[in-house]
């Protein structure tokens, strides 16, 4: 599934893991990305969206 998010394009971030001793490593963070049947210019699509998006109400679910 792509990590990324339809509504805001959310996606993996890249930075360093920092340990106790300073010494750096690389390390990623991906979004909460869930898949979910919205509501798409009045028809029923399947689109992946982070969950900040469906807190926000950014996303109109299709039951």
């Amino acid at each position: 599934m792509a990590r990324r998010c339809d509504v805001c394009g959310k996606e993996k971030v890249y930075g360093n893991k920092v340990t106790f001793s300073n010494r750096k490593g690389n390390r990623s963070w991906s979004p909460n990305i869930r898949r979910v049947r919205a509501v798409v210019n009045g028809s029923t699509k399947r689109i992946n969206v982070c969950t900040r998006c469906l807190r926000s109400g950014y996303v109109e679910r299709a039951l």
